[in-house]
């Protein structure tokens, strides 16, 4: 089946039940953790809490790619770093709450006392606010999108050629990053977060609070994803995925469509680096790897690109089953990873929700056959 049918069917149909599915998830695990006891079979861990809150951040990503390659037939290999320089962003100010609480008792991050700096670099300027934090995570990547979108859209570079250019993007700002005189921590990039808001972080309430609010972003991109997809703006991003060359003979500029839901996309995703950061408690130059890049790539190749809802399924089922190899098996997890990739390429190019489609399509022929006899 073609990615626009099922873009018709399942953004009609499912992608409802996916939004209430996920706000019965953020309701249900507060109410098991508040009002059933900790030895109960009922209560959500802190463990579980915090999985469930990082495969959301990572069905953000998906839907990210998902709007960029799912509607748009933009193939990113670099989302990853867009993620990681939202967690950057936000590690920051997580970084400036430590204060005196660190390990040198200094006002600035132990990894700055000990390449025996003096003072926090001017780029770290106002990142003990809260508010130029969110700035940060919303305009550092968006900007750095733009530019770049701009140049490589203007240039009509496309399909593989945007993609590799993408990776050599992502890795090249990993390659800045690892170096310590950059001011991010280098090698082990930001750890040891204490609080946010004034709240400590590492109190199950807390994770509770951030979890919750990561769902609730999660259900509010959805529904404007939607909503983006659903218009005019939206049709046009297909038809520039069909037949680019139509759309620019029909009078729209492919350059405008194209740079504003790569930078749209590039936002979500350093949302959802935001979100993850003070959950999983940790920030480094490895999340810009082209692997991480690739890897959400096959979270929407494995769901079902063009869906909207397929590529947050295919998140949450490839991060549960890694998840499990990591901890089971970890030597063979990136074997599994790629031979999952190439299963799905060639025997589900539509995804976990183009199977699920056919087999449908399938029962409902042999329904009409007996009808018909």
């Amino acid at each position: 089946m073609k990615i626009k049918q099922l873009s018709a069917l399942y953004d009609s149909k499912s992608w409802l039940m996916l939004t209430a599915f996920v706000g019965v998830i953020c309701v249900l695990f507060p109410i098991c953790n508040m009002l059933v006891p900790a030895d109960s079979f009922f209560h959500i861990s802190d463990y579980t809490v915090a999985l469930s809150g990082k495969i959301l951040c990572y069905a953000i990503v998906a839907l990210a790619i998902d709007l960029v390659w799912g509607y748009t037939g933009i193939l990113s290999l670099g989302h990853g770093l867009f993620f990681a320089l939202g967690g950057y962003a936000f590690g920051m100010y997580l970084m400036r709450q430590i204060g005196h609480d660190g390990s040198y008792h200094s006002s600035l991050p132990d990894f700055m006392v000990f390449l025996d700096w003096k003072a926090y670099p001017w780029y770290w300027e106002f990142t003990d606010h809260f508010w130029y934090a969110i700035l940060l995570v919303l305009v550092v990547p968006a900007l750095l999108a733009f530019i770049f979108g701009y140049f490589a859209f203007r240039s009509r570079i496309k399909g593989v050629y945007f993609s590799i250019i993408t990776q050599a993007m992502t890795y090249a700002f990993m390659l800045l990053f690892f170096r310590n005189e950059t001011g991010f921590g280098g090698n082990n990039g930001f750890t040891d977060f204490k609080r946010v808001l004034g709240v400590a972080i590492a109190t199950p309430n807390m994770r509770l609070i951030l979890f919750m609010m990561t769902g609730v972003t999660l259900i509010a991109l959805l529904l404007l994803s939607k909503a983006i997809v659903s218009s005019k703006f939206g049709k046009v991003l297909t038809a520039i995925r069909d037949a680019e060359s139509r759309v620019m003979f029909s009078g729209y500029n492919p350059l405008h469509y194209k740079l504003a839901i790569w930078t749209f996309s590039a936002m979500l995703c350093a949302i959802a680096g935001a979100l993850y950061v003070p959950q999983v408690g940790i920030i480094n130059p490895s999340e810009m790897s082209p692997s991480n890049s690739i890897e959400i790539a096959i979270w929407a190749a494995v769901g079902g690109r063009g869906t909207l809802i397929g590529p947050l399924v295919g998140a949450a089922f490839v991060n549960g089953i890694k998840s499990y190899f990591t901890e089971a098996f970890p030597e063979y997890w990136l074997y599994f990873l790629g031979l999952l990739f190439i299963l799905s390429t060639l025997y589900l190019p539509t995804g976990v929700l183009g199977l699920i489609d056919r087999i449908k399509e399938k029962r409902l022929s042999k329904n009409k056959e007996l009808e018909s006899l």
